[in-house]
């Protein structure tokens, strides 16, 4: 049988230098944040050719006299491209579009492409709906494992659920990832997959309270653990390869996804293994010694 329950500083503090690191990272550096919640211009053009989308950012950046943030593919034409940088002057776009016609042999009167402006404002409004939105699924979560289980079960699993988080907004930090919309899409990916193996552990646990002696709680989730160990390994393995060939054979924005993706996931079995369920453990724990002392009184 494992033995997690005694380990679990060690793993707790494991997760703890992993989001000190990033929020060193994300101090020093920032975040990398997409236009979608910064603002700026998006242009997207169709070159008639596939072309590399190094080259086109070099023409920009050439054209612009600064890097553009992003050149990214499109998913279903592979001669479109959209370019994402700060708010540009109808001047400055009017370089750009120019640039990429002289570099690509477009003709004079082409105009198969557009120009879209974000201000912040827009960015502001989607990040408010993106954390009401975590916020309920959250207060949900919580509703129905206090219903299902008990209170403690649903206050552990909503610290675990906070720490996967925590590890991919780490993740972004680190890595310099594009925060865009796809950061949403993760965040509520991570969150409704990373209380799936929590639950299974819980139901397991459970059930060996019911035919528990004189077990002790730890010894309680250290045989629950074990049991379906196998089970949340093999799930973990099976979606990160799925999204592992989609990292892999992806375009640009799909990496994007993926990447923090593939990082959530494993956290997500991280915690629901070695994290949230010494935690039920030691808040049980503690609460027995809590009552023990006030009958002694």
């Amino acid at each position: 049988m494992l033995n997690i329950y005694k380990n679990r500083w060690i793993y707790a503090a494991v997760s703890v230098a992993i989001i000190l690191v990033g929020l060193v990272f994300s101090l020093v550096g920032g975040f990398n944040i997409d236009i979608d919640f910064a603002g700026g211009t998006s242009i997207m053009i169709n070159l008639g050719q596939e072309a590399s989308k190094d080259d086109v950012a070099a023409v920009c950046n050439e054209a612009l006299g600064f890097n553009v943030s992003a050149v990214q593919p499109s998913l279903d034409n592979p001669n479109e491209m959209t370019i994402k940088t700060k708010n540009l002057t109808e001047a400055e776009a009017d370089a750009v579009i120019g640039a990429l016609k002289t570099k690509y042999s477009l003709a004079d009167d082409f105009s198969d492409y557009s120009i879209s402006t974000f201000t912040p404002a827009y960015g502001k409004q989607l990040a408010g709906e993106a954390l009401w939105a975590v916020v309920i699924a959250v207060i949900l979560m919580l509703v129905y494992i206090t219903i299902r289980f008990e209170f403690l079960s649903g206050l552990s699993a909503i610290i675990a659920l906070i720490h996967d988080v925590l590890i991919m907004i780490s993740v972004y930090a680190i890595f310099r990832v594009p925060v865009n919309s796809s950061f949403i899409a993760v965040v509520l990916t991570i969150l409704g997959y990373s209380i799936n193996n929590t639950i299974v552990i819980f139901d397991r646990i459970r059930e060996n309270q019911r035919m528990a002696k004189k077990e002790t709680f730890a010894e309680i989730t250290d045989k629950s653990i074990t049991q379906t160990l196998g089970r949340s390994i093999n799930t973990t393995i099976t979606t990160f390869v799925m999204v592992a060939v989609l990292y892999v054979l992806g375009v640009e924005s799909i990496k994007e996804f993926a990447f923090p993706l593939i990082i959530g996931i494993l956290g997500g079995a991280y915690s629901s293994i070695f994290i949230v369920s010494p935690l039920w453990a030691s808040m049980k724990t503690a609460g027995l010694n809590q009552r023990k002392k006030a009958m002694g009184k």
